[in-house]
């Protein structure tokens, strides 16, 4: 390309600003066919479960199809096994189509599932070690320069709800502690908090969960709600320790990414910093928040997950993709 046109096509970005569209997605359980000790039971290569060489690649190819549909310039993953896993599901993804040069897995902790990071730009990571206990996944922090500004996105995969809400508001501290150090910066956190984006509404009603006094890690340690209302977009910017989830910008029937015994959890979110509501250089793109929910994800009502058969010996059939939807959203910068 000749050196004109180059700074053509460089001036009319400086212009026009550029976007970058940010997803996050739980790919349920991709595991390599390396035997660590690690793995579940039904993950274990090679057995009655058929997790082998065949469904191995065709878990890749589908996981694949998605985040390619999808076209993000980055994506954060959960429930990654190992750094073989998320080259293989790199490599696959370069086979259909998209390309990312940069990776980074929180593997300093040998936990059974991990969370991850793909991108088409550069990136500086680091491990948040939340305990030292394996019932806590790192989070995963990357820093992003976008034009003449700097992004920090934060990968979380907090305690499941086999434990109670105390041991995601320990994540949750952990966390927000290291925002607080980082002091007025533009951050997005994503990924899956095993917390519905409106946890302080719905965990109350459940004895087992609550054993905090009412206190959730989404909403009172991250704050997204204040005074248990919800953060709203147009307020943002004047709540400078407050922080915006993005599953407002749904209509209330929308708002779920994943779905136990039939009722829809946002279980998934994309949290977002004053700074990227401020109305100066990088910015949310207003309205561009969504749940990629394309037909062939969804089956009879749910979500079209990895299948494993009903009938025995049990083992896994090679169709469906994960338990969990994508979300995405866009952000401009000059």
């Amino acid at each position: 390309m000749k050196p004109a046109l180059l700074l053509i096509l460089f001036l009319a970005t400086l212009l026009t600003g550029a976007e970058v569209k940010i997803a996050t997605y739980n790919v349920e359980n991709l595991f390599d066919l390396a035997y660590s000790g690690q793995e579940y039971e039904e993950y274990i290569p090679n057995t009655s479960w058929q997790w082998n060489a065949d469904t191995y690649r065709k878990k890749l190819k589908n996981i694949s199809r998605v985040i390619v549909d999808i076209a993000p310039d980055i994506i954060a993953l959960q429930e990654i096994e190992s750094l073989q896993a998320l080259k293989d599901l790199k490599a696959q993804i370069q086979r259909d189509g998209l390309y990312f040069p940069y990776y980074a897995i929180a593997a300093a902790k040998a936990t059974t599932v991990k969370v991850a990071l793909l991108s088409k730009y550069p990136i500086q990571t680091r491990e948040l070690r939340v305990t030292a206990s394996h019932q806590y996944r790192n989070i995963l922090e990357a820093k992003v320069q976008l034009g003449s500004e700097k992004l920090y996105l934060f990968v979380n995969h907090w305690k499941s709800k086999s434990g109670p809400e105390s041991m995601r508001v320990t994540s949750a501290k952990v966390l927000k502690e290291r925002l607080n150090a980082l002091g007025d910066i533009n951050y997005v956190l994503v990924g899956d908090f095993n917390s519905d984006y409106r946890e302080n509404e719905t965990f109350v009603r459940k004895r087992k969960f609550n054993d905090t006094g009412g206190l959730t890690g989404i909403n009172s340690i991250l704050k997204t709600t204040v005074n248990n209302s919800p953060v709203v977009l147009e307020a943002l910017n004047r709540c400078n320790d407050c922080a915006y989830n993005l599953w407002y910008e749904l209509p209330k029937e929308a708002r779920w990414s994943h779905k136990y015994r039939g009722n829809g959890e946002g279980l998934d979110s994309i949290i977002i910093s004053p700074k990227l509501a401020d109305g100066k250089g990088l910015e949310y793109l207003n309205g561009s928040f969504h749940k990629f929910d394309i037909a062939y994800l969804l089956k009879k009502g749910g979500i079209n997950r990895w299948e494993r058969s009903r009938d025995y010996p049990k083992h896994h059939t090679g169709k469906g993709f994960s338990d969990h939807l994508p979300i995405y959203a866009t952000f401009s910068y000059q």
